[in-house]
């Protein structure tokens, strides 16, 4: 998987650190984003089957992942005239050192 390399890594505020730690921090979500990143893209009820939850749970793990920037969403019409919302993981590389603590805490207000 070449898409997750270093050359990805993002420079955080103190802020979006803190919002992608804490929407990490949950068994579901983690199982979520690995979900999307070995599967790509997935609508809703597929990725709730996938991840074993129900689908209002999902929409609220999707929720936090996408306010931290970690996944996207774009709602498409099927071939029937239903209305998808798919989501995807972005392409993100954290790097979590003391230095990149020190880094996003000066940003902190």
């Amino acid at each position: 998987m070449s898409q997750w390399t270093d050359k990805n890594v993002k420079s955080l505020n103190g802020s979006q650190l803190l919002a992608a730690l804490s929407a990490l921090a949950m068994p579901h979500r983690l199982r979520i984003i690995a979900a999307l990143a070995l599967g790509g893209r997935n609508y809703v009820s597929q990725l709730a089957r996938e991840v074993g939850i129900s689908r209002p749970l999902l929409h609220l793990h999707l929720q936090k992942l996408q306010e931290a920037g970690l996944v996207t969403s774009k709602l498409e019409l099927s071939s029937d005239g239903k209305a998808l919302n798919y989501f995807e993981v972005t392409s993100f590389n954290i790097a979590l050192t003391p230095a990149t603590i020190v880094k996003a805490v000066k940003t902190l207000n």
